[in-house]
């Protein structure tokens, strides 16, 4: 069971959490003080000590309680994880409490001098033998049932049906051995006369000791042990010693070995309510970890997701805009007394081509963020430039920025996506379009130029007249959402930093007096021949 909770990711139950060693030294500690203190009574067993009455209804309280409580956390257990061997276990420690209290109240002294319910001399013993090997035999079957798991696997029960019955068959269990023991008390074998345990007796409390022992040999053939099944371990070895005292030491009741074995076996034996307890709260506290990792990862992928919306809103907007403006010098050219059918064509072919951008948004955005390596083609980052200066004319016009470009004749390839470093390049000239707006004490100018860079690699810088970047955002201009716009979403540096990365390259920023500077590296692969276009001639700067 603990290997098979482990695959799954189930750390929820001590049925399933695997014994550690810090676990088995504690358990071997408690076993051996258990040990000693047996050993150490056993020479003085038969001493006579004073009669305390009250002393059974105590100890008996205590179990009642205790096992009480572990019967319900084992339940719980069940109803969490499905597994029938715990539903067994829960089962048997059921028993224990409900009995119990049969015993108690049938033991000669402890409530009335004879016991209710017309209880015999023999009553409490014989409920104390059947007791013991009800418990034991609950412990054996789920012993059984944990050896069969690890072979096969069985239907589970549902929870709450299985649980009613439990409890149902355990209660007229109960009840009716306490009725046979009580009614039919001068039918039982002789155990006890007048406080005093008859020889014949060893033979009944030798059989319950079997049981025990069988119980014991079962847990130890387990395999992967749970925590669960190291502290029944404990708590059998418990039981065990207290049979054997029972069995070959114990001759009178209030003697020194009656009162032992119960203030020995007691607390070794409540060992599993102590873990049931601890793990629980131990696993209760990961799981609210967990819980809230959870949260977090959630929250996290929502921000992710709407970085991305945010990212691809940013990129389309400019094609739709276009689309926009398009249309509508369309729709008034149509509109005219004589519309102008080849303007009208020509702006329809723009649309088009603006359509086909804002498509490519997405095939780009799919490819960057999946890490695609596929379709990588020859890349002339010159060209790259002029379409992209081509292609944000009017946007320069309108905002007065002129634009020059110091292009390198002998710039080599590189290889990637040329989509996605055409949005690097448009990011760029809108980032110091935007920067400039303010810009009134001197002429507003983009400067593009690039260079081949040794070994194996290529340049591209951008220079704009703008008022810079402040020295404290340097160091965060390429983050996620880290924008110094009013209503930037912080995103387009992100990306184009992105971009570059996936491409082996590196991306900079730099400020100045007179504005802000941009240079990205960008490493150059040997093309096919003939796998560069031709390069449009830029010898002098074109001013716009």
């Amino acid at each position: 069971m603990p290997r098979r909770a482990a695959e799954e990711g189930i750390d929820f139950s001590v049925a399933t959490a695997a014994a550690t060693v810090p676990h088995r030294r504690l358990a071997l500690a408690i076993v051996i003080a258990m040990l000693v203190a047996y050993v150490a009574v056993l020479p003085y067993g038969s001493v006579p000590l004073p009669r305390i009455d009250s002393f059974v209804p105590t100890v008996s309280g205590i179990i009642f309680i205790t096992d009480l409580i572990t019967a319900a956390l084992l339940f719980a257990q069940f109803a969490a994880t499905g597994s029938r061997p715990l539903l067994l276990l829960a089962s048997g420690f059921l028993f224990s409490a409900l009995i119990v209290v049969g015993y108690v109240l049938t033991f000669p002294g402890a409530i009335t001098p004879t016991g209710l319910f017309g209880a015999g001399p023999q009553s409490a013993a014989w409920i104390y033998l059947l007791w013991r090997a009800g418990f034991a035999t609950s412990i054996a079957l789920y012993a059984a049932q944990r050896l069969g798991a690890q072979t096969e696997t069985k239907a589970v029960p549902a929870p709450r049906s299985a649980i009613f019955w439990s409890v149902a068959i355990v209660t007229v269990l109960v009840c009716t051995l306490v009725f046979v023991t009580t009614a039919g008390q001068e039918l039982l074998p002789g155990f006890m006369s007048d406080q005093r345990q008859l020889p014949r007796a060893r033979y009944y409390a030798g059989a319950v000791l079997i049981v025990n022992l069988i119980a014991l040999l079962l847990l130890a053939r387990v395999r992967e042990k749970s925590i669960l099944d190291l502290w029944l371990i404990v708590a059998s070895l418990s039981w065990l010693g207290e049979g054997m005292v029972v069995t070959f030491f114990f001759q009178e009741r209030y003697s020194l070995t009656f009162y032992a074995i119960r203030l020995v076996g007691l607390p070794v034996s409540k060992a599993v309510l102590v873990v049931l307890l601890w793990e629980t709260i131990r696993l209760y506290t990961n799981l609210v970890i967990s819980n809230r990792e959870l949260r977090r990862e959630r929250a996290s992928r929502l921000t992710n997701a709407a970085a991305v919306a945010a990212a691809i809103a940013h990129e389309v907007r400019q094609p739709v805009t276009g689309i926009n403006l398009l249309a509508y010098a369309g729709q008034r050219s149509l509109e005219q007394a004589t519309p102008d059918v080849s303007a009208a064509s020509k702006l329809f072919a723009e649309i088009k081509d603006a359509a086909l951008r804002a498509n490519e948004v997405f095939d780009n955005f799919l490819k960057l963020f999946r890490g695609s390596k596929r379709d990588l083609q020859a890349v002339d980052v010159n060209a790259l430039t002029l379409e992209v200066r081509d292609l944000l004319r009017k946007e320069l016009d309108a905002h007065k920025v002129t634009i020059t470009t110091d292009l390198a004749s002998d710039l080599p390839v590189v290889q990637g996506h040329a989509g996605q470093l055409r949005a690097v390049i448009v990011n760029l000239i809108q980032n110091s379009i935007d920067a400039m707006t303010s810009t009134a004490d001197r002429p507003r100018s983009i400067h593009i130029a690039t260079s081949r860079r040794d070994p194996g690699g290529i340049s591209f810088s951008l220079r704009d007249t703008g008022p810079g970047i402040e020295p404290e955002n340097l160091a965060s201009i390429f983050d996620p959402f880290v924008t110094t716009k009013a209503k930037g979403t912080g995103l387009g540096l992100a990306i184009c930093k992105m971009i570059v990365d996936q491409h082996g390259g590196s991306i900079s920023a730099a400020s100045h007096d007179d504005g802000a500077r941009f240079e990205i590296a960008l490493p150059t692969r040997t093309a096919a021949p003939g796998a560069r276009g031709n390069v449009p001639s830029d010898d002098a700067p074109e001013t716009h």
